[in-house]
């Protein structure tokens, strides 16, 4: 039966803690393995895992190792919590000091992190309360006029009375259809399948 390695005393599991440096073009992975008393083990997680919080995101590939990082040392965690008061050794043990979610480095990274996180669902939902319309439906016999232009193009449905009123729908092409020398094509957008086109006759010529 060992004793913790940091300071001596009984009992003391066998449990690695990790830690992870992350840069821009190189990073680092960190290990401590045990054995480690209660509170020998639960300060070497709480210091690795808090340098981690801070340390570990400031790479393209350590932005994904880093939150593996901090879950797998919540095994470790577990195992340290469950083991009863340590006795003797050769030295003090270590003080756990703050939990994890106390100290300045992890609170500084968790707080904008939050924010980051509340954010994605809140952005998605203005998406979709103001984001673009769904373009008309066009069917033969209506009448639209274009706000936009011919290459952009922003169809709305008017009636054929109206003085904006300026093309009429008055085909939907098949395969090989074309429709008249002087008519506009709508793009598929407008049509209800999404691929196919209508033919836009200016009122008054036809």
């Amino acid at each position: 039966m060992y004793g913790c390695r940091l300071c001596g005393a009984y009992p003391a599991a066998h449990a690695t803690v990790r830690g992870h440096q992350g840069f821009l073009v190189i990073m680092r992975f960190l290990s401590m393995p045990g054995p480690f008393c209660r509170d020998c083990g639960l300060s070497t997680y709480r210091r690795m895992s808090s340098d981690t919080l801070w340390q570990g995101w400031w790479g393209p590939l350590s932005f994904f190792i880093t939150p593996v990082t901090l879950l797998t040392n919540l095994g470790p965690r577990g195992t340290f919590r469950a083991l009863p008061p340590q006795t003797g050794g050769f030295r003090p043990a270590l003080d756990p000091g703050k939990p994890l979610w106390r100290r300045p480095a992890a609170v500084l990274f968790l707080v904008p992190a939050l924010l980051l996180f509340l954010s994605i669902p809140t952005l998605i939902v203005i998406g979709l309360l103001f984001g673009e319309d769904e373009p008309p439906k066009l069917s033969v016999g209506q009448c639209v006029r274009n706000a936009g232009s011919w290459q952009q193009q922003d169809l709305r449905i008017v009636d054929c009375g109206a003085a904006g009123a300026r093309f009429r729908v008055t085909k939907q092409l098949d395969v090989g259809d074309s429709c008249a020398p002087l008519d506009r094509l709508a793009d598929t957008k407008y049509s209800a399948d999404g691929w196919t086109q209508s033919c836009l006759t200016p009122l008054g010529k036809g």
